[in-house]
């Protein structure tokens, strides 16, 4: 059984042409699916279109964020027994024309197979702060995860049952790169494969502008770092501060071999703080390490 899953909160405008797109293109083929609404406490009739065009619908009472509607996805899939998943967007983004390639990708073992708005150079427009954004996110998840992805944002993917069973998004920053670092991890075939990406007709639920977009991603990129590699992101941390520690120590112990005066209090009060600072730093990394690795 393939579900295909699309997270929805108030895209009336969308979502019933999403569905028949998707429905015309899969009924084209010989597989077996299902596509699944996950209305997000829509205020509008997201839901009533999505059930008319033909999807099963769950909704959540009120807004919860796209991370929990994707738990709740994953949730509902399982219980379906669903051997195949493919998650797309409701505003209509991505051509569902891919997705029987995308099928044949995870038929030929393949794992994680993502829909990449960037490769072979497929022309897709977007701000300045997002691009940028999309860039730094590909760049450290491909060095993380020591394999090119171009595209580590996209909300068009194609998955196994087993990713689902495995994969636990704990996160609340943005699941998508979460999925690929932990698919990763456990060993998992990931690919990606070049999709086309249709400008969306409504702005971002997610970011108020390209300033709060560029915030968030930082943010996003601190965490990635620390929580795929707690001990070397807390103990660079810890490192810097004690050298800087250290190097003020010497500074003291030197003024007072040359002049053999006794003073800098703040100063020494300061050296000492830097030092169990950094001493703290390497022991939460130590400690966060052995937790990351206890999850997994």
């Amino acid at each position: 059984m393939i579900i295909i899953t699309i997270p929805a909160y108030n895209e009336e405008e969308t979502i019933g042409e999403t569905i028949s797109e998707i429905k015309e293109v899969m009924q084209k083929t010989d597989y077996k699916f299902k596509i699944q609404v996950v209305d997000d406490g829509s205020q509008d009739k997201t839901g009533i279109i999505a059930k008319k065009e033909g999807a099963e619908v769950f909704s959540h009472k009120t807004n919860f964020g796209l991370v929990k509607t994707f738990q709740t996805e994953i949730k509902m899939c399982l219980e379906k027994k669903a051997e195949i998943i493919i998650h797309t967007d409701a505003d209509n983004q991505y051509d569902p024309s891919t997705i029987p390639f995308m099928i044949r990708k995870i038929k030929e073992g393949n794992d994680l197979v993502l829909g990449s708005r960037f490769k072979n150079k497929i022309t897709y427009k977007n701000g300045f702060s997002k691009s940028l954004g999309n860039i730094l996110f590909a760049k450290i998840i491909s060095k993380l995860i020591k394999q090119k992805i171009t595209d580590t944002t996209t909300g068009y993917r194609a998955f196994t049952r087993e990713v689902a069973e495995k994969i636990k998004i704990i996160n609340t920053f943005t699941y998508t790169q979460e999925q690929i670092i932990k698919a990763s991890k456990l060993g998992l075939k990931i690919e990606e494969v070049p999709i086309q990406a249709r400008k969306t007709k409504r702005k971002s639920k997610l970011f108020k502008n390209p300033f709060d977009y560029a915030i968030k991603a930082w943010i996003n990129i601190l965490r990635i770092y620390r929580d795929y590699n707690p001990l070397k992101f807390f103990g660079i941390i810890g490192f810097n501060l004690m050298i800087a520690g250290i190097i003020l120590g010497l500074y003291l112990v030197s003024n007072f071999i040359l002049s053999g005066k006794v003073g800098h209090i703040p100063l020494t009060i300061l050296s000492i703080l830097l030092l169990i600072m950094g001493l703290q730093f390497i022991l939460f990394g130590f400690l966060a390490d052995m937790k990351s690795h206890n999850e997994n």
